[in-house]
């Protein structure tokens, strides 16, 4: 039996997913790293290190919103069965396009917003306070994570209406 080839477009959307939750498990090992190194510096040596929390706080941030897109594809979030039943099949093909349809509205107007700041980080060079780390680059994290979190969700929404039409 040969396996099933799929179009070019999706193989390099999936690369690309796969990029963004590398990079999400290379800040967590950044994260986990520093929190050990920090932790064992205040106690042992009773020498906290300066602007640990700015660093743990920006790479969590790159971490949720790179691994979103990933978590969001393999259907990784927490969903709600209750009433299944009740809804019937119809019922559930309307909440699953619903929610698609609600959340990429709300992710929409994070990913304007997230563009919105990384450009006036950029333009202003706003930097944090205690190590003057630039905040560009994680306001883009944000807005390229949660962009390709929609993506997913219109894809979804889509095979979710095809399947339905072919039922």
């Amino acid at each position: 039996m040969e396996p099933v080839s799929r179009p070019l477009w999706l193989q390099i959307f999936d690369r690309a997913n796969l990029v963004l939750v590398t990079l999400a498990g290379a800040f967590l090992m950044v994260v986990l790293g520093l929190v050990f190194v920090g932790v064992f510096a205040r106690y042992v040596f009773n020498a906290p290190i300066l602007g640990i929390n700015e660093v743990v706080q920006l790479a969590s941030a790159a971490v949720v919103m790179l691994a979103l897109p990933y978590c969001t594809s393999y259907s990784g979030h927490v969903s709600v069965d209750v009433l299944d039943g009740v809804i019937g099949a119809w019922g559930r093909f309307l909440g699953d396009i619903v929610s698609r349809v609600l959340s990429s509205f709300v992710l929409y107007i994070l990913c304007t917003r997230a563009i919105a700041k990384a450009v006036d980080a950029w333009d202003y060079e706003d930097t944090t306070n205690m190590l003057g780390l630039p905040l560009w680059p994680f306001y883009a994290i944000i807005a390229a994570g949660v962009a390709l979190c929609i993506v997913v969700m219109a894809l979804q929404a889509i095979v979710i209406m095809i399947e339905k039409v072919r039922a």
